[in-house]
């Protein structure tokens, strides 16, 4: 309070603090058929500023192209220049189907699918960053893929037949009853007898040896869905030029704040020097 005879004087009114303004991704919807049929949804986050390439996330086992890693990751390296599908696989999200009816090779053929439908709009595909169990796949989708020149992995099995705990857990009921109800995400999928021998089947540490294209490898020490020992198979397994970055404190989804972000900044200056090269023909970026 102020003393008897001295005018009470207010501090001046500061100026409203700015507001920073976020950029705004923009998005375009479009849907592809499936190799089995069914229409698939994507979500394509366009570049802001210069182009500096285009690429597919491939989303993780029971996730989708609206899952934090698969959402986050797309539109800041969207941000920073780089255009990305992500898509929903069969029976998830918005695509239709059942997800049941799906297999690691439908997903791997889905993505190259998804890679021609992006050279058709005239956005061929550079870079293919794949998250858990879609890791796996991009690594296997590379080589079939036209035009891919890098692949990032996050959080990524080196045998996609064991994906996570959750999965080793139902599958030997499956084997043994044919297929079984599993209750993942928050709703109940039918896990198949014929998805499981498919993954079986998947032989991905031949297609890491067999990759022929930069690859980085990316996961949390923490990881306590796929444990960070697949990073070095992995990493063992493929080809120089290959890296490795360990992503502390991250959660297996990329849920944390900033952590999805930190992992598209680790992308998008990594990949600069593949997807800044020329076409063939002489047609830059």
């Amino acid at each position: 309070m102020a003393p008897a005879g001295v005018a009470r004087t207010h501090p001046p009114a500061l100026p409203p603090r700015p507001v920073r303004a976020e950029a705004i991704n923009m998005t375009e919807k479009v849907r592809f058929k499936s190799v089995v049929g069914p229409e698939l949804a994507g979500s394509i986050d366009l570049p802001e500023g210069e182009i500096r390439g285009w690429g597919i996330f491939v989303h993780g086992f029971t996730l989708g192209k609206d899952s934090p890693a698969a959402s986050r990751v797309s539109k800041q390296l969207a941000r920073e220049g780089i255009g990305m599908l992500r898509y929903d696989n069969l029976g998830i999200g918005d695509s239709d189907g059942d997800w049941g009816d799906g297999s690691f090779t439908i997903k791997v053929q889905d993505t190259v699918r998804a890679a021609t439908l992006m050279a058709e709009r005239g956005t061929p595909v550079d870079l293919l960053v794949g998250h858990s169990w879609g890791g796996a796949a991009a690594i296997a989708a590379a080589a079939e893929a036209t035009g891919v020149r890098a692949v990032a992995t996050i959080g990524a099995p080196a045998d996609p037949s064991h994906v996570e705990r959750q999965y080793d857990a139902v599958m030997e009921r499956v084997l043994s009853e044919g297929s079984h109800e599993w209750f993942v995400g928050g709703r109940t999928l039918v896990l198949k007898r014929a998805f499981v021998d498919d993954v079986h089947q998947a032989r991905l540490r031949d297609r890491i040896r067999e990759l022929r294209l930069p690859l980085l490898v990316m996961h949390s020490p923490t990881d306590n869905t796929v444990d960070i020992a697949n990073a070095g198979e992995i990493f063992r397994e493929a080809r120089h030029p290959r890296s490795f970055v360990s992503l502390e404190g991250a959660d297996h989804l990329l849920t944390a704040r900033g952590q999805a972000q930190r992992a598209a900044h680790i992308i998008s200056a990594w990949a600069d020097q593949y997807i800044h090269r020329s076409r063939p023909g002489g047609k830059d970026m």
